[in-house]
């Protein structure tokens, strides 16, 4: 993969992150509203209702220059847009529900920890499709992994485990297999595609759970009017977006090592936005994260370098 394609997927998956880690701000006020069915089923239907828009101008403006041949594939492209988005619609549908009802039992703080530990799942993952992860690259998960526990845990409030720590890490894992099913997809279908299916899917699963398990009122959603617009264009529209379309340059284990910088920008964004002072605690946490992601630049040089002098 060339430099610079790398580098545009790293920057993508970092707009992502900067994103995610606002969000969690309004995932966390959006819950005092409404419930979580209700609050993802509304931000993933605004989510697919940004893209549609999007995604006929964009077909329409590029198939008056396509060739015959062009046109073909682009049909079979959309066809595997369909089908990979409605699974990944199902797995994200799984994901966010599970980490949306941990907003009832735990912190915000450890629910940022804990789901991170994805950067472990998806190289472990990872093996059991043959998907090998340079050794410099285990270590940045492990810088990554330390760099989170001093930014979001408490001292002495990890060993406090509660029913929303466990569906933290069920999210962890499943979010896991997101990631990887991102990677293995993106070559074989339109990226815009892909997330604004699986939107459509994962919303109208939550809007189907929402009114069997939940009590929607419209005034709840009228007060959480302010994070679900957020969560759903900003979250759902633009970032996961941006994941799907990052992640085609972008190796799994070292983009989900970018993706958990939302724990890093959700704290930085906290301070800027809310006036809230960083600890030292916080700024180590901070500075181990961003000297994981950046020697984690480097874990493909280094990999390929060894193969040749081996």
């Amino acid at each position: 993969m060339k430099r610079k394609t790398r580098l545009k997927g790293a920057l993508m998956l970092l707009l992502t992150a900067l994103i995610w880690g606002a969000a969690f701000t309004a995932q966390s006020k959006g819950m005092e509203s409404v419930e979580a069915f209700t609050f993802n089923g509304i931000r993933m239907t605004l989510g697919a209702a940004v893209l549609f828009p999007c995604i006929i101008i964009n077909d329409r403006l590029r198939v008056r220059k396509m060739t015959d041949q062009q046109r073909e594939e682009k049909r079979l492209r959309d066809k595997n847009a369909v089908k990979y988005g409605c699974l990944l619609g199902i797995v994200f549908f799984a994901a966010s529900n599970i980490q949306q009802h941990a907003f009832i039992y735990t912190s915000s703080g450890k629910i940022a920890f804990i789901t991170a530990l994805y950067i472990f799942f998806v190289p472990m993952l990872g093996l059991f499709i043959r998907k090998r992860t340079p050794l410099l690259t285990w270590l940045c998960v492990l810088l990554g992994f330390a760099g989170l526990y001093f930014l979001c845990v408490k001292p002495g409030e990890i060993g406090e485990i509660n029913k929303g720590d466990l569906l933290a890490l069920g999210c962890a894992a499943v979010f896991a297999v997101h990631i990887l099913m991102i990677e293995r997809f993106t070559a074989k279908a339109d990226g815009l595609k892909l997330s604004a299916m699986q939107f459509l899917v994962g919303g109208t699963l939550s809007g189907i759970a929402m009114f069997i398990f939940e009590t929607p009122k419209l005034s709840g959603i009228f007060d959480a009017s302010v994070p679900l617009l957020y969560a759903g264009v900003m979250s759902c529209g633009v970032a996961y977006t941006l994941q799907i379309i990052g992640q085609k340059y972008t190796e799994a284990t070292v983009a989900s090592l970018l993706l958990c910088m939302e724990s890093v920008f959700g704290v930085i964004a906290a301070a800027i936005i809310l006036g809230e002072r960083l600890s030292a605690r916080e700024l180590i946490g901070c500075t181990i994260m961003f000297a994981a992601i950046i020697l984690s630049q480097f874990s493909e040089r280094f990999s390929k370098a060894n193969k040749k002098t081996a």
